[in-house]
């Protein structure tokens, strides 16, 4: 067994004891909706999570989807990354990967994921000075590409 496939599992468990602690029954929807999550590699939108979930269980809605997002962001199964523009991008939270910060191309809207150790030490820090303990942080880097900018090409950006 491969270790995403152990991690896959864990997280699968701690979805459904998650759900049964917010009296939230456990269905093949959402479990579909968990699984098309955990299968993404890339930042997906609500909408691509849909199209996605909808090839494990055609009967998944759209509503079940935007009503398990916030579920699963609260449990720390996803990480949810807004870019702004209206735009939310969802990503599985896997082990380890809460100290990462993100660095999102203006010109393309491509995620990087970079991974930043220093955060929560830098979340203690500031919050013990004020007298209080982090209960989530980000840290969002906006930036422009350098290679569009010089040669007028971007790998990134959709052809």
């Amino acid at each position: 067994m491969t270790v995403s496939a152990v991690s896959n599992d864990a997280a699968r468990e701690k979805f459904k004891t998650y759900l049964g602690t917010k009296g939230l029954r456990v269905t093949n929807q959402r479990l579909a909706i968990f699984e098309a999550a955990f299968a993404q590699t890339e930042h997906c939108t609500a909408e691509e999570l849909l199209d996605h979930a909808r090839a494990i269980d055609d009967s998944v809605s759209r509503a079940t989807v935007y009503r398990t997002l916030p579920i699963m962001v609260e449990s720390a199964l996803l990480r949810e990354i807004d870019i702004g523009k209206n735009l939310k991008y969802y990503l599985p939270n896997v082990e380890g990967g809460t100290e990462v910060s993100q660095v999102i191309c203006l010109d393309c809207d491509k995620i990087f994921e970079i991974n930043a150790p220093f955060l929560e030490w830098y979340g203690n820090s500031v919050a013990s000075r004020v007298g209080l303990r982090p209960v989530s942080q980000r840290l969002q880097v906006s930036a422009r590409c350098n290679a569009l900018r010089d040669t007028g090409v971007c790998k990134h950006r959709p052809a």
